[in-house]
Formats: structure tokens, C-alpha cells, sequence
């Protein structure tokens, strides 16, 4: 007998399942909360569950495959390590491109002379010694490095020349653009460089927890890891390139959607704690994003499924909006619950809780917390205030006020926060369905007392913001309702065939619509609705979604095992290892095939095309078979380009895809 074992990693919870896979059917499934900074103590309580409650001995397992929302939700928060971006032959105006500036977040950069043309000859020589100088002038703190050169794409060598001298003096991992991507927006592929060394460390130690479980039970299964268009890639390759499991989550989810429920257009829409992900499911595949997966504010340059990526979770930050009527708005940034703190530190929460409630005033930050995130040793690199904000967490968890002694002192706070060092704790939509009963996860005391004390806030003219702590559970879980339905409309109207003349955005939000969605009937008479059902995936889908459903007009589908649909998508998807290529023409009679090694020159068209698509099938092969395929399908996509010039076909480029798939080897012994 032959069983799977798929693994999610979220924000929150990290779940597993078994799956029997002569019977095509889950026979065990399990949850475990995800565990900062020490990911293996999540994981492994989820496998070791799984697997008993499966009867099944860990040794039977024939395969394992990982997703995660955790690299999503870094993007989304803004978190991850400290990167420098090597940036070779670009002026400085164009770091303002694509959003390269927001992504670096103050992060260094060496900007190097050297580069390429179009047609891959080299503009100038690569300044190597001046490398050298900007790595030793760089500090400890740097976790990686991001490296792009002008049109690598068309000729790696400067990309691999400096990747080559920043491994020998620092160690340190490197990501150069040409690896992510075969497209020539030099700003853009730097932007996803330097997004994926921000991610490395965080998607290793997840990969690292997964594997060294494993080795403890006794499973010599192969690893596989999720991709952000639901294949399934090699963990060594995942470690790699940690920026192409962006959506991986979400990816696993539309997969696990799509076996649950047998459904082939419908509106996929995962509620995480950190993130609520809507993906269009059409003739039983998720539609891939043409320009690149974005997340948050970020356009990357990596395959993904076209999924639009939100900020809203049963976990988000309730913010209070200035004005005179009372207004919430949810997300983006993730909280620990005050029920989840409360009961891994009941006598910190409940006595600050305590005391803020027998007070008159709410203060700025009552009702929050500071939780360290390191196990052993404290960070590094930090600036003076950062320094002294976790000099005070060294004693564990405490409350803002007592780690934060000034305002200065707050954006300290906040970068070690965006670091991933250290996580808030607040009022959220978890507490506020504890409040109301929904939820008994946790420990609905001190969630009562959370959101008790956050009613106390008063709004801009002076009234207290809820009459008492239902009231204002109820607003919170209304407003979550309210930004859901936002969500699911504009995938909806982004997907839809018709071009109606306005962004998504503001179709979701126009007054029309909210008359639509609330039946109007006057003068003039507005009914809306969705024309595909909505499939409601994550653990709180049954908490929330029977309200949005009722809300958007449209058949609400609750699948068992909804809450561990993105572990289940996890074995159920194939490995697809993609390599793609370009032949330019320099110039008449003149065909450059750009191969991996840089370009080769040919002077009939025909060669250079074949020579190009023999080495983008060897790469392509070759990866397959490293990730554990052994019954190869290939398929090559050419794309050529010729326009007519006095009668006479003129070329412009040749653009070659060869992608290389099957499902995964499954251990026999």
C-alpha cells in the first residue's frame, strides 16, 4: 500500500494529511500551530498526528511534499532578511523602477559598471575590484545576496563572474536574475532577486524542520515543494530559488480545491491567518498570471497562478479609523490573537489585561504585546535603539509599553518586527470569534477582555465605539465579511471576460454594486450577483464564508477537509521544470541562439533554433529526472517573430519554452 504525506505551513497553523493513493482518498488529517522561530516543532506535531491518527508506520510513507504561505506572507508584512542587490550596469534612476526601491526598505546596494547589449556583447568591463571593496565595506547583518546585470538574460557572465566572488569572500547565499527569469525588465528581475534573497533563510529552515523530521521517523521519501504554479519542484531547488514558492500556499489550495470538490469554474477564495488568496478555477485548472505573480504591492517575474493575494485574515490587525463615526478596517499586517498569547503566556496577558481594564483611559498601546522571536541568541547587526528594544524582550514576552520607553524608539520596533525578530500581539478577528462563540480554540477569557477594552476607544466625537464587547466582535466580523466579498468581486470583474472600463478596484466599490449587492428595488431596480459558485477553503472558511455567501449572491461550497485543502493540493500535483531561451538577429544573415553558457552565433536561422531547443529540452530533462520524474512528457512552445518588409519575411526573434513534466518517483523500498 502506497501513502502520500502532504504538509502546509501557514501563518498560523501548519496541517497534514494522508492520503491512501491506490484509493484516491484522505484517510487522516491534522493541524498544529505553526511555531516561531522553531518551525520544526509545528511541523512535526502535525506529521506525527497525521500518521497516527492514519494507523499507518511512518516508514510506509512513499512520498512527502511541502507548501507554505509563510514566503506570501513575508511579502505581504514586509518581513524577511537583510539583502544587498549588486547592480551592474544600470544608472541609479532606474533603482526607482518596478518598486525596486520600496523592496530594498533602505537595504544596501552596489552599483558596478559592466552589463551587456541586447545582442549579448559586453558594454563594459565588470568592475570586480570595486566588488570586492563594496563587500568588505558591507556589515554583519547582510543574510544574502541579490545580483543584476543589464540584459543577463542575453549573456549571464557578469551576473555569474560576481556571484562567483561574493561566494568566495562571504559565504553567503546569492541569487542571480537570470535564474528567476528569462524576461529582459532589468529593474523587475532585480526586484525579484532581491525579494527572493530576502526569503532564502526563512524557506531553509522550513525545509530543513521537514526534512529532519523525517530523518527522525524514519521516512526515506523524497521532499518535494509546492511551486507558485502548483508543481511540484525538488526541496534542493526550492532552497534555491525560495521566491517561486510565492503562492505556493494558494497554489496547493486551488489544486486541493479542485479534488475535493470536482468543481471546474468556480471562485477560489483560501482564508489564512495572514492572507485571504481568490484564484478563478476554470475547466478544472487555475488561470496563470501573464505578468508575473503579484503579492502585495510587489509585480515579480515569477510564474504563478493568477491569484489575487490580500492582507486579510482571521489573524489581521483591527485598525481603528480617525473620524466621527466609527469605521474598523482589517489587515494587512498579521497579530498574534490575544487568545493565542494568553495561553502560551496566561499570566503576562491577564494581569496587563486586568490592569487596563480598571483604568479609565485607553492608552496608545494597551491590549498589545511584543513576542520575541529568536530561541537561543539574539539578534544581530542592530542599530542602538533596535538594541535596546531587545535587550528588554530578553526575558521573554511583554507589553509594548514596557519594551518601547519612547517615541524613537517605535520604529526600532517596527524594523525588528519586519525583520521577522520579533511579533505583535492585538486584538483580531480570531479574538472577536471567540467572543461570539465561534471559535473555542484558544483562551476566550482573555479575548473577551481584549476586545472589552478596545470597545472603550472612542471615536472622533468622543462616543466609546461599541456598546460592549459583542457589539464590537460583531462590527469586526462584519467588516471581515465586508472586505472578503471586496476580495471575491475583484477577481471577479479582473477575470471576466467583458471589458468594463474601470480597474477591478473600483468595480468592486462602486455604488452600483454595493445597490446590486443589497437588492435595491426603486425608482431604479439593482440585483448583482456572482455567476460562478464560490469555494471557501482554510480552517475558519465555515466560521465566515456562510455570510459572504449569502452577501454575493452566490452558491457558497464548504468541502470537507477545507481546512487542509492546501496539504492535500501538496501530493496531488505533478513536477514541471520549464526552460526557456531566445534567438536574436544581430543583424542580416546573423542568428544568435542565447544559450545558458551565453550566445552562440549562427548564420542560418533553422540551426540556431534547433541548437537552442536541444539545450532547453537537455536542461529542461535533466532537472526532471533531479527531481525524481521518471516518465518524462515534454512539450516545446515556439514563438517566432518575422514581419514583411517589401514582399521579403524580415526575423526579429525566435522565443523557445520547453517544459519537462511528470509526477514525482514514489519510494519503493
Amino acid at each position: 500500500m502506497t501513502y502520500l504525506l502532504g504538509v502546509d505551513t501557514g501563518g498560523t497553523y501548519t496541517d497534514a494529511v494522508v492520503l491512501n493513493e491506490a484509493e484516491d482518498r484522505v484517510i487522516a488529517s491534522a493541524k498544529s500551530l505553526t511555531t516561531r522561530p522553531d518551525l520544526s516543532l509545528g511541523v512535526g506535531r502535525a506529521i506525527d498526528a497525521a500518521i497516527e491518527k492514519a494507523g499507518v508506520k511512518a516508514a510506509e510513507i512513499a512520498m512527502v511534499s511541502l507548501s507554505t504561505t509563510l514566503a506570501t506572507n513575508a511579502l505581504v508584512e514586509g518581513q524577511g532578511g537583510r539583502v544587498a542587490l549588486v547592480f551592474i550596469g544600470f544608472e541609479e534612476s532606474e533603482l526607482m523602477r518596478a518598486g525596486l526601491t520600496d523592496a530594498l526598505k533602505g537595504d544596501p546596494v552596489i552599483r558596478l559598471a559592466g552589463g551587456h547589449n541586447h545582442g549579448g556583447g559586453e558594454v563594459a568591463p565588470l568592475d570586480l575590484a570595486a566588488l570586492a571593496a563594496g563587500l568588505d565595506a558591507l556589515g554583519p547583518d547582510i543574510t544574502g545576496f541579490a545580483v543584476a546585470a543589464s540584459f543577463a538574460t542575453r549573456n549571464p557572465g557578469h551576473e555569474t563572474a560576481a556571484r562567483d566572488l561574493i561566494r568566495e569572500r562571504t559565504g553567503k547565499p546569492v541569487t542571480c536574475s537570470n535564474e528567476l527569469s528569462a524576461g529582459l525588465n532589468g529593474p523587475r528581475r532585480a526586484l525579484t532577486a532581491v525579494l527572493n534573497a530576502r526569503l532564502i533563510g526563512m524557506i531553509d529552515r522550513l525545509i530543513s524542520a521537514c526534512e529532519a523530521h523525517m530523518a527522525s521517523l524514519g521516512i526515506d521519501a523524497p521532499l518535494m515543494v509546492v511551486r507558485g504554479d502548483g508543481a511540484l519542484v525538488s526541496a534542493d531547488l526550492a532552497r534555491d530559488r525560495p521566491i517561486e514558492t510565492i503562492l505556493s500556499g494558494p497554489a496547493a489550495s486551488i489544486a486541493g480545491a479542485s479534488w475535493l470538490t470536482g468543481e471546474t469554474d468556480a471562485l477560489v477564495s483560501d482564508i489564512g491567518g495572514t492572507t485571504t488568496d481568490v484564484c478563478l478555477l476554470k475547466d478544472g485548472k487555475p488561470m496563470i498570471d501573464p505578468m508575473g505573480a503579484r503579492v502585495g504591492e510587489f509585480r515579480t517575474m515569477v510564474e504563478a497562478v493568477a491569484m489575487r493575494t490580500t492582507g486579510l485574515g482571521g489573524d489581521s490587525e483591527v485598525h481603528l479609523i480617525e473620524g466621527l463615526q466609527t469605521s474598523l478596517r482589517l489587515g494587512p499586517r498579521r497579530l498574534v490573537p490575544v487568545a493565542l498569547a494568553a495561553r502560551d503566556h496566561p499570566d503576562l496577558v491577564h494581569e496587563a489585561l486586568d490592569t487596563w481594564l480598571s483604568m479609565d483611559a485607553v492608552g496608545e498601546h494597551d491590549g498589545r504585546f511584543a513576542l520575541p522571536m529568536w530561541r537561543d541568541t539574539p539578534p544581530e547587526g542592530l542599530s542602538g535603539r533596535e538594541a535596546a528594544v531587545v535587550e528588554r524582550l530578553l526575558a521573554g514576552p511583554r507589553r509594548i509599553a514596557d519594551c518601547v520607553r519612547t517615541r524613537l524608539e517605535l520604529p526600532a520596533l517596527t524594523r525588528l518586527v519586519q525583520r521577522g525578530h520579533v511579533m505583535l500581539s492585538g486584538m483580531t478577528p480570531s479574538d472577536a470569534a471567540h467572543v461570539l462563540g465561534r471559535l473555542d480554540s484558544w483562551d476566550a477569557t482573555a479575548a473577551r477582555k481584549a476586545v472589552t477594552l478596545f470597545a472603550r476607544r472612542r471615536n472622533g466625537r468622543g462616543d466609546r465605539i461599541a456598546a460592549g464587547p459583542e457589539a464590537l466582535a460583531q462590527a469586526i466580523i462584519d467588516q471581515l465579511t465586508a472586505q472578503t466579498v471586496d476580495c471575491l468581486l475583484e477577481a471577479a470583474f479582473a477575470e471576466d471576460s467583458r471589458d468594463w472600463g474601470e480597474a477591478p478596484e473600483v468595480l468592486a466599490r462602486h455604488p452600483l454594486m454595493k445597490a446590486g449587492l443589497d437588492g435595491h428595488s426603486g425608482i431604479v431596480k439593482v440585483q448583482t450577483s456572482l455567476g460562478v459558485p464560490v469555494i471557501g477553503l482554510g480552517a475558519s472558511a465555515p466560521s465566515y464564508y456562510g455570510a459572504v455567501g449569502d452577501r454575493i449572491g452566490s452558491r457558497m461550497v464548504l468541502p470537507q477537509h477545507a481546512g487542509v485543502a492546501n496539504a492535500i493540493g501538496a501530493v496531488v500535483g505533478q513536477i514541471a521544470m520549464h526552460a526557456e531561451g531566445i534567438v536574436t538577429s544581430p543583424g542580416p544573415g546573423l542568428f544568435s541562439a542565447h544559450l545558458p553558457d551565453g550566445p552562440q552565433r549562427f548564420n542560418d536561422r533553422d540551426k540556431a533554433i534547433a541548437v537552442l531547443e536541444a539545450a532547453l529540452v537537455g536542461d529542461a530533462e535533466a532537472r526532471a529526472r533531479q527531481a525524481g520524474v521518471e516518465k518524462i512528457r515534454l512539450t516545446v512552445d515556439r514563438d517566432i517573430s518575422e514581419i514583411e518588409i517589401e514582399g521579403q519575411p524580415m526575423f526579429i526573434e525566435a522565443r523557445l519554452r520547453v517544459t519537462a513534466q511528470g509526477r514525482p518517483r514514489i519510494a519503493t523500498g
